[in-house]
């Protein structure tokens, strides 16, 4: 018999600087909502941010969903890339502009570090577009290894990110 897990808190960061990232935003969340055994308990505003270490690229919008699960983190990680597909993302070459990335950011209070996933998310502790969103929904939050949500955007502070208004 399969245990059955406990429902745990997760953080997926959003970006799109294709076609109506506003509309994809709205999309992934409800399809998101939609897995099973998961439900969506937060999503931040989104923020507008210039692209990072590539060449002329439209500005992404960027936000953090807030889950609580009980799907393996192997198994969401799984449903993040087929919604990446359902939204039109294509991967035709590296750091492309995309219509859709979702991309896993913590899950629980574990670290993981297979192949396939790295949680938390090797990077998210650089990224301002990652850590203002996530501050805005979760800004008692830290992260395994790195520290509070707080201390992290602090030292990010030279990265420019735009909240957008909500309506």
């Amino acid at each position: 018999m399969t245990p059955i897990m406990a429902d745990r808190r997760a953080y997926v960061a959003f970006g799109a600087n294709l076609g109506d990232p506003a509309a994809v935003f709205r999309f992934a969340c409800a399809r998101i909502d939609q897995l099973p055994r998961t439900r969506l308990v937060a999503r931040s505003s989104l923020y507008r941010t210039a692209p990072i270490g590539v060449g002329e690229q439209p500005d992404y919008l960027n936000a953090v969903i807030a889950i609580e699960t009980r799907l393996a983190p192997l198994t969401l990680l799984e449903a993040l890339l087929a919604i990446e597909i359902e939204g039109g993302r294509t991967r035709p070459f590296m750091q492309a502009p995309r219509t859709l990335d979702l991309d896993l950011l913590l899950y629980g209070e574990q670290r993981i570090d297979e192949p396939e996933l790295c949680v938390p998310h090797p990077r998210m502790h650089q990224r301002a577009f990652v850590l203002a969103p996530l501050a805005e929904i979760a800004p008692e939050l830290v992260v395994p290894g790195h520290g509070p949500v707080a201390k992290l955007l602090a030292g990010v502070g030279d990265q420019i990110v735009t909240r957008l208004d909500p309506s």
